[in-house]
Parts: C-alpha cells; sequence; structure tokens
C-alpha cells in the first residue's frame, strides 16, 4: 500500500515535525519513505508544508499532486490543497483554527481541535502532535508504536517532552470519533 500525505499550516504549528515523525515512524517499519519540506519566506509565521509517500514499494516520484491525505492546521491549508485531493481522500482539519466547511462530497472530512486539546494539556507546542494522534487513528499509515519509537529517537536529547507528547498523541487519537 502506498500512501501520499500532505501536511500544512502555518510556520511555527509544527508542520515538518509531523512529517519527519512519520517518515521516520515509515523507515522504522521497514517501509520506503519520502519526505519534501516546502517553506514560505518566513520560517514562523509564513506558511509551510510537507509532503510524505509511505509505501511498501519504492519510490519513484517523491512529487505528491494528487494526495489521499491532507492534515490541515489552518485555513489557507484547506484553500491550497482541498482542490488537489484524491477522491477517497482524507482530509483531517484543526477546527480550533479552521472554520471553513468542506466543499467536496468525495472527500472525507474529520476534525479535532487540536489547539484546544492542547491548551487542556497546558502545552500549545503539542497541537501538531495532537493531530499526528488524530490521523493515526483515521489512516492506518503506521502502526503507533512506530511513531511513539520514532518520537523516543528523535527526541532522546529532549526527555522532558516526550512525556506531554505521548499524552498529546492519546489524546488526539481519542477525540476521533
Amino acid at each position: 500500500m502506498t500512501y501520499e500525505v500532505v501536511i500544512s499550516g502555518f510556520g511555527g504549528q509544527g508542520v515538518m515535525i509531523i512529517g519527519q515523525l512519520l517518515a521516520y515512524a515509515g523507515m522504522l517499519e521497514g517501509k520506503k519513505v519520502s519526505f519534501m519540506p516546502s517553506y514560505g519566506p518566513e520560517m514562523r509565521g509564513g506558511t509551510a508544508n510537507c509532503a510524505v509517500i509511505i509505501s511498501d514499494e519504492v519510490i519513484g516520484n517523491p512529487l505528491v499532486s494528487t494526495p489521499q491525505v491532507l492534515v490541515a492546521m489552518n485555513n489557507p491549508s484547506i484553500e491550497k490543497f482541498e482542490p488537489m485531493m484524491a477522491s477517497n481522500g482524507v482530509v483531517l482539519t484543526n477546527t480550533s483554527i479552521v472554520d471553513r466547511l468542506q466543499t467536496r462530497a468525495d472527500v472525507k472530512f474529520f476534525g479535532v481541535a487540536a489547539n484546544d486539546i492542547a491548551a487542556d494539556l497546558k502545552n500549545a507546542k503539542t497541537a501538531n502532535i495532537v493531530m499526528l494522534g488524530a490521523l493515526l487513528k483515521i489512516v492506518p499509515l503506521i502502526k503507533p508504536e512506530s511513531l511513539i519509537l520514532a518520537f523516543e529517537k528523535k527526541f532522546v536529547a529532549k526527555p522532558e517532552v516526550i512525556g506531554i507528547n505521548k499524552k498529546a498523541f492519546e489524546c488526539g487519537a481519542a477525540a476521533v470519533k
């Protein structure tokens, strides 16, 4: 199976971390992966997105032109990437910020109030990990255990962030209805 994913939001929302963790976890599972970041003119506050491909087969082209999955952390992300979505694709929005209604009947929409959940956890920086937990509950890109292992490996030098992010991941998965 091959999954083509776009993660998008404002700089500083952690969209690149989501993509890096998905790619890393895919590698831990022995899958073929591709990660392509794209930044706007500003590192924080400008637009940022990344494309991730996770596959059981060799990836011939790392470009994602018709994503099957979109994680949209803000309204501009929906506006830019929803028209490109594959039919029967999945869009996951951060409903704490995204107020745009779905416009396509051939795409499944899910919403998680990631910023609100992160605020309840008393750590606004975990909204991206809340979204990641929700994403893996909706679409089986990788095993949740692989993602947790990837997180522990990526942040081995920052052990203080591991516990709160595991909790954020669990809360994101629990928020999916």
